[in-house]
């Protein structure tokens, strides 16, 4: 290397357009070659140097840490993974934002004597949010010892995903359902449906496969607005009540059913705030239940009651 091309510090930073501080960290941390010192043990650095430099200034303005730099300098195929990361943080930080930015409305325009609630709820719930505290409440809600898949699939329809940009209105919904699912009283087996309880007869994975189906065939009756009647989506219903226990879908099974599901506990409340949470398109597992619940009772007629 010619000494034409051999720099000071302070020349490979003015080349840079740099500092000679930034330079001496970057040599520090290992990321910039030195050639020879020079006989007093000054850094001397080559063209080399000023190319890795431009690059490591070009990485770090994309806000890539420096071990994260120094990987992608020493590995070619390392620069997609970091971008990757990069922008899952970037997506996280910005639905954290969006999330603040309506909550900070929720409170800036309610009224006065709705503030301090408000404050209280929304100040209960991280940021940016998360369905843990659902899926807690599922897990205590539904039966023990539920097959895993079947469990993966309820939670999949009774769990809402968040909005990566939700309005006023779907923050404070979902602050009531963290609110709501939160404040689960002890003693809750007692509070459960038939269904749940042992020693009931019934087999609760067998009844949660079929209830997935049947929710997913009245979803699309419940979009097009179509009222509650006989069909496909009922007979599954009833089929997977029939199944768990082992029994024969019959005009008295239709009826025992009917009277059971007529003094089980509800969940209006939860599936009500999720749909404020997810809006109308897609109908929650609590109102494909109603619907199913009412073409059973308007199949049966008045002996329902």
């Amino acid at each position: 290397m010619s000494a034409e091309n051999v720099w000071s510090i302070g020349e490979l930073a003015e080349r840079a357009g740099a500092t000679v501080k930034t330079v001496r960290f970057y040599s520090d941390a290992g990321l910039l070659p030195e050639g020879a010192r020079s006989a007093g043990g000054h850094r001397r650095y080559g063209p080399e140097a000023l190319e890795r430099l431009r690059l490591i200034r070009s990485l770090r303005a994309l806000d890539l840490p420096v071990p994260e730099v120094g990987r992608v300098l020493d590995r070619e195929d390392a620069l997609e993974a970091a971008l990757e990361g990069r922008l899952r943080e970037v997506g996280s930080r910005l639905a954290e934002l969006r999330w603040r930015e309506a909550a900070l409305r929720l409170v800036r325009d309610c009224d006065p004597e709705e503030r301090a609630e408000r404050l209280r709820l929304v100040g209960a719930v991280a940021s940016p949010p998360s369905t843990d505290s659902l899926v807690r409440f599922w897990r205590l809600w539904l039966p023990p010892r539920l097959p895993a898949a079947v469990l993966a699939r309820f939670l999949e329809q009774a769990v809402p995903e968040l909005p990566e940009s939700p309005t006023p209105e779907q923050v404070l919904a979902f602050a009531r359902l963290h609110a709501m699912v939160t404040a689960v009283c002890e003693g809750m087996e007692d509070c459960q449906p038939v269904v749940h309880r042992p020693g009931t007869g019934y087999r609760p994975a067998v009844l949660y496969d079929g209830l997935g189906e049947a929710f997913a065939l009245a979803a699309p009756e419940l979009t097009r607005g179509r009222p509650p009647r006989a069909g496909e989506a009922l007979d599954c219903f009833v089929t997977a009540y029939a199944g768990a226990r082992g029994t024969r879908d019959t005009a008295g099974f239709r009826h025992v059913l009917s009277r059971e599901l007529a003094a089980d506990p509800r969940l209006d409340r939860y599936w009500r705030l999720v749909a404020e949470l997810t809006g109308p398109a897609a109908p929650t597992p609590g109102a494909a239940h109603d619907w199913l619940r009412a073409a059973l009772d308007e199949q049966l007629g008045p002996q329902a009651a």
